[in-house]
């Protein structure tokens, strides 16, 4: 590039850097930034317009448009010029702006005599902040040079924004992470949380983002390149990786060795950026790209390409998870996404955890489950708003989340909290007694776990024993297969902690959207239809007949239950049985001790075996509905799809008689029957399921006080009737009717 934009370009940011540096209100600065830019230039025009809110963008300050249309004249994300650079986060460069497509006239400006227009983005890491526009009278499209030099002020304009320097004064302009922000996202886990902010991944962030110096920060940005270099190759050294992960860090040391990336990042620093500020500029590039590309396997390509500079800004501001920052008191998790083996490192601390992804059925969401604390999914930039010590307001519930809420916000959300806590000491009274309705009925009450840390919740909620134990969890948190031993050792520990109560150890889980770390990812294009769960199992033998001996061995003489998952027809649970009885009789011919008795049951999750032949229900020990899955099924419903999980309701007559039908399979043979699933946990479906005739029911623990204080006040046979009338009308869901008559019921 010539030496003599090189110096314009730095003297630029210098006099930008002095200006912002000097004392004064927010407004001057802007102001005076303009006036810098035009001046440097050789424009009539400079424009700065800063987002108001998530779609609307507000002219801040100008030097050559009419004074009085500043904060006047706004325009929504998309329209116009400006607005296209805005949504796009491109640039637009054009010598004729009123004859180019999208133009937007505005008349309290007085732009219409000015030909030329580059606009560029003002974004920081993602993060869309605002559009830097020059503009001219001569008809002519800027350089590359040109579009060069406004992108590295744009670039610092956004850091500065970043730091708040343009708040306070401005009208109608707000300091960044400052101001209330709620965020409505998904219910990954029910349940209500205060507290602060505690970010998984510590924000970076960019104090010094003029440098005097290009060689010293030429030279601090390849000793960085270099540092993450080494370090790449250093994790690809290790033995442990799996095909799968090396190919991973091969696509992360291709980039960090990319010698186009690395000059780019030169290239900006001579312009006159530090080292950091042209990490974080490359970075906002490869972030608006992202949003372009349509192919999913590109746009993985540019997240290594973001993460990489992630890392890149970590080594060289020192900022990371060692930030020496402490964790504040009722931490509240904040991440993109996050392992459950990460998050067991958090453990019960936890007050809540919020993510930008994840899902319902995520290993995250099953742990969060476990730790019984509430869990908000697709919270979409909560990463870039959230700051450490922010406070905030979890309600999993709704999937919402208030960020720095406002006090009367925050006044009515501890009422909420309150009214809960009062609950649950209400229910704790309950605790002893059986789920008896008023018609005699008695319904057993079970609880779902994954972790040792739910065992102490079998005795505190109430719960009859354990109606589904995810074994997936113990070979989801490691990197590698456990052992025989480790998990004969854990088993024991569960029936240990259960204290002669019944435990449903479900054989391992796996597929769909549970895939093992150091098991080979298949590509499916519908993996909750593929190749998961007892599939795995009857596939790959070994590891089946290894959990079926460590449960053996676990139970050391006492009863054991085994559950098969996803069995779809007769001769899956035929095969899956014979491998038990096939264990026992090795584990008795070695001498080992074998269980007192024992059950083998299926997990019933798909439609076609509630058609198996009658010998299946013969043959079977027990069936356990598996609702969550089950009801996928019946609705094509996705569950993990925001658009449809939530768009049948359980209640649906369809369902309900389908239900119906199990149950009358079920009691032709005498086989114990059970609904296990979020539905089991929620107190209308509940009553609905026990007033068909479902006598045992399996949920997460702080479901159990809700279902009981509501079966013992109702009379089941009331309510059959209820559901039974509803069902002759034509109803499409019993769900109105049955509100309708529990507003009568006394409490």
């Amino acid at each position: 590039m010539p030496e003599r934009t090189e110096s314009d370009s730095r003297k630029l940011l210098r006099r930008l850097r002095d200006t912002l540096a000097t004392p004064g209100k927010g407004q001057d600065r802007l102001d005076s930034i303009t006036h810098l830019i035009a001046d440097s230039m050789g424009t009539e025009v400079c424009s700065i317009y800063l987002f108001r809110d998530a779609d609307t963008l507000e002219l801040c300050a100008t030097e050559g448009l009419k004074p009085e249309s500043v904060h006047q004249t706004r325009m929504k994300l998309g329209e116009g010029l400006v607005g296209r650079v805005a949504r796009t986060g491109l640039p637009v460069n054009t010598a004729n702006a009123p004859q180019e497509k999208g133009f937007r006239y505005m008349p309290e400006t007085g732009e219409e005599i000015y030909s030329s227009f580059l606009g560029v983005p003002i974004q920081r890491v993602g993060e869309k902040l605002g559009v830097l526009v020059v503009q001219s009278r001569t008809a002519r499209e800027f350089s590359e040079d040109e579009i060069y030099a406004l992108e590295v002020v744009a670039m610092v304009l956004a850091e500065m924004t970043e730091l708040g320097l343009f708040a306070g004064d401005v009208d109608g302009m707000r300091a960044l992470h400052k101001q209330p922000v709620m965020i409505r996202g998904g219910t990954g886990q029910e349940g209500a949380a205060e507290g602060r902010v505690w970010l998984h991944e510590a924000r970076v962030v960019v104090t010094n983002p003029v440098a005097d110096d290009p060689l010293t920060e030429i030279d601090r940005i390849r000793a960085a390149v270099g540092q993450l270099r080494v370090s790449v190759d250093d994790l690809l050294a290790a033995e442990s990786l799996d095909k799968d992960q090396k190919q991973v860090l091969e696509a992360y040391r291709m980039f960090a060795h990319s010698r186009g990336w690395l000059k780019r990042m030169e290239d900006d620093i001579a312009r006159g950026l530090s080292a950091e500020a042209a990490v974080e500029k490359e970075q906002s590039a490869t972030r608006a790209r992202l949003e372009q590309v349509p192919d999913a396997y590109l746009r993985e390509r540019l997240h290594d390409l973001d993460d990489l500079s992630n890392r890149l800004l970590r080594i060289l501001t020192g900022q990371g998870h060692d930030t020496g920052a402490e964790m504040p008191e009722n931490p509240v998790l904040v991440a993109r996404n996050i392992g459950p083996a990460e998050l067991l490192e958090y453990g019960r601390k936890l007050k809540g955890v919020v993510l930008e992804e994840g899902s319902v059925g995520s290993h995250a969401a099953i742990v969060a489950r476990a730790l019984a604390i509430p869990l908000v999914i697709h919270a979409g930039r909560i990463v870039t708003e959230a700051l450490n010590g922010d406070p905030i307001l979890v309600d999993g519930d709704q999937g919402i989340v208030h960020l720095r809420p406002e006090e009367t916000v925050a006044r009515a959300f501890r009422d909420k909290i309150a009214m809960q806590a009062a609950a649950q000491q209400r229910f704790a009274s309950l605790r002893g007694l059986p789920a008896l309705s008023k018609c005699g009925t008695v319904t057993n009450l079970l609880m779902n776990a994954g972790l040792m840390a739910d065992l102490p919740s079998l005795e505190g909620s109430g719960a009859e024993g354990v109606g589904l134990f995810r074994t997936e969890l113990q070979f989801l948190v490691r990197n590698k297969m456990p052992q025989r031993a480790e998990l004969a050792a854990l088993y024991a520990r569960v029936m240990d902690a259960a204290k002669g109560k019944r435990v449903a150890f479900r054989t391992l889980d796996i597929g769909s959207d549970k895939v093992l770390p150091y098991m080979k990812p298949q590509d499916e294009p519908n993996p909750a239809m593929g190749w998961r769960a007892i599939r795995v199992g009857l596939d790959k033998p070994g590891v089946l007949r290894m959990q079926i001996q460590a449960l053996i061995r676990a139970s050391n003489g006492r009863p054991l239950t085994v559950m098969f998952p996803f069995i779809s027809e007769h001769g899956e649970f035929t095969a899956a049985r014979d491998v038990v009885m096939a264990e026992l009789d090795r584990e008795a011919a070695m001498g080992h001790p074998v269980p007192a008795s024992i059950e083998v049951g299926a997990m019933l999750e798909t439609p076609s075996l509630a058609y198996a032949p009658r010998a299946f229900f013969d043959l079977t020990d027990f069936v356990s509905i598996g609702g969550n899955d089950l009801k996928q099924f019946f609705f094509a419903a996705d569950r993990e799809n925001e658009r449809v999980r939530r768009r049948y309701d359980t209640l649906n007559v369809s369902f309900l008689r389908f239900l119906d039908h199990i149950i009358a399979r079920c009691a032709e043979t005498g086989t114990p029957l059970s609904f296990c699933g979020e539905d089991a946990g929620r107190p209308v479906e509940a009553m609905a399921f026990a007033a068909r005739g479902l006598r045992t029911l399996s949920m997460r623990p702080a479901s159990i006080g809700p279902i009981k204080s509501l079966l013992r006040r109702v009379d089941l046979t009331q309510a059959n009737e209820v559901i039974d009338k509803a069902m002759a009308t034509g109803a499409e869901s019993v769900r109105p009717a049955l509100m309708d008559w529990l507003a009568t019921q006394p409490e």
